[in-house]
C-alpha cells in the first residue's frame, strides 16, 4: 500500500465536473429526495476532522468515499456501500467526505472528482476507485473487496471496532438531516472555544471550556467538548503504533498506560480505555491511582451519562480505591 502525505491545508479548485451540475439536489441527507444519512458506522468527514479520522485507521481500517451529497447520481453507490459497512457491525467504517465543501482533501488524494474511494489502514490510503461504478462492479466493491480490505487490515494488526453512532433510519437521523445535515448549535457562551477547537487548537478550546465551567459548573457539555479538546490536545498527533508499542513494552509504567488509553479513546474504544486504566489499578499500581483517577474522570466525561460502560467503570473504579 503506497505512503501518500495528507496535506489538507492546499486549496482545490475544479473538483466538481460541471456535470453535477444538472444532478444536484437541495434536499439534505436523511430528507425525502436527499442522500442517505450518516450514522451507524458511517461518518461524515471535514476538514477539521480529516486528522483524527486519519489516526483512528490504526485501531480499524476505513472505507473513505470522496463524493458530493447533492450529486444524485451518488446516491445509489452511498447507500450501497453505507449498509455493507452498517451489515459488519464495526469492522470497517465509512467516512465520506465532500469535496465541495472540503478540496484541500481531495487535493491531498490527488482526486479532481467525485466519486472516488479508498482504503485506509494504519494511515495509508490505497486508491480503489474513480468514478462511478456500474452495477456489477459495485457489487464487487461490496461482496469481496470490502472483506478484503478488512482481512488485509487485521494482518497488519488493525483489527479493533469501529464506535457505533446511532440508527441511520431513526427519525432522530432524520430530523438531523431536515435541520442541516448535523449542524450543531453551539451556546452562545461556548462560542470562542468551539471555534478554537475548529481551527485545531485543542490546547486553547480546553482553556476557553475550562472558563465556562468556572462560570458554571453544571454546564455537562462544556465539560464533555472540554474533556474532547484536552484528549485530541494530548495524543490527537501522537504515533498510534509507537505508542502502542510503548505500552506493551512498559506494562507497569503509567505515562505509557495512559498515553494508550488516549489511543483507545480517540478511536473510539471507550471500554478499551476503561478496562486498561482500571485493570493497571488492579495489578496493584496504587502508586498510581491518583493520575489514573484523573485521567478516567476526564474520560467519563466524553459518553453519555446513561452509557452502561460509564455506569460499570465508575462502579470499578470506587471499589478499587478503598
Amino acid at each position: 500500500m503506497a505512503d501518500q502525505q495528507f496535506n489538507p491545508g492546499v486549496s482545490l479548485a475544479g473538483a466538481v465536473d460541471l456535470e453535477a451540475l444538472k444532478h444536484q439536489v437541495k434536499a439534505e441527507p436523511g430528507q425525502a429526495g436527499g442522500a442517505p444519512a450518516a450514522g451507524g458506522y458511517v461518518i461524515d468527514t471535514t476538514e477539521n476532522t480529516f486528522q483524527a479520522m486519519v489516526q483512528t485507521s490504526a485501531t480499524f481500517p476505513i472505507l473513505m468515499l470522496l463524493w458530493v451529497p447533492t450529486d444524485d447520481r451518488l446516491f445509489p453507490m452511498a447507500r450501497a456501500l453505507g449498509d455493507a459497512v452498517n451489515a459488519l457491525e464495526g469492522k470497517i467504517q465509512l467516512s465520506r467526505i465532500d469535496i465541495a465543501s472540503n478540496p484541500s482533501i481531495a487535493q491531498a488524494l490527488q482526486v479532481q472528482g467525485a466519486p472516488a474511494l479508498f482504503a485506509l489502514i494504519g494511515g495509508r490510503p490505497m486508491p480503489l476507485l474513480q468514478g462511478l461504478p456500474g452495477d456489477d462492479e459495485l457489487k464487487q466493491l461490496c461482496d469481496e473487496v470490502i472483506p478484503k480490505i478488512i482481512q488485509a487490515a487485521a494482518q497488519a494488526g488493525v483489527s479493533g471496532t469501529a464506535p457505533y453512532s446511532g440508527d441511520p433510519d431513526s427519525d432522530a437521523a432524520k430530523s438531523t438531516g431536515a435541520a442541516g445535515a448535523g449542524v450543531e448549535q453551539v451556546p452562545p457562551e461556548h462560542a470562542e472555544a468551539h471555534r478554537l477547537a475548529e481551527e485545531g487548537d485543542y490546547a486553547g478550546a480546553a482553556a476557553e471550556y475550562s472558563r465556562v465551567l468556572e462560570m458554571n459548573p453544571g454546564d455537562s457539555l462544556a465539560a464533555r467538548e472540554r474533556a474532547k479538546a484536552l484528549l485530541l490536545a494530548r495524543s490527537g498527533q501522537a504515533n498510534v503504533r509507537e505508542v502502542r508499542a510503548a505500552a506493551a513494552a512498559a506494562p507497569d509504567d503509567v505515562e505509557a498506560q495512559l498515553a494508550v488509553a488516549d489511543i483507545d479513546m480517540i478511536g473510539g474504544q471507550i471500554q478499551d480505555a476503561f478496562d486498561r486504566l482500571l485493570d493497571f489499578l488492579a495489578a496493584g499500581h496504587k502508586a498510581d491511582i491518583e493520575p489514573v483517577r484523573k485521567r478516567l474522570l476526564e474520560y467519563f466525561a466524553i459518553p453519555e451519562p446513561t452509557d452502561e460502560r460509564l455506569k460499570r467503570a465508575r462502579r470499578r473504579l470506587a471499589t478499587l480505591m478503598y
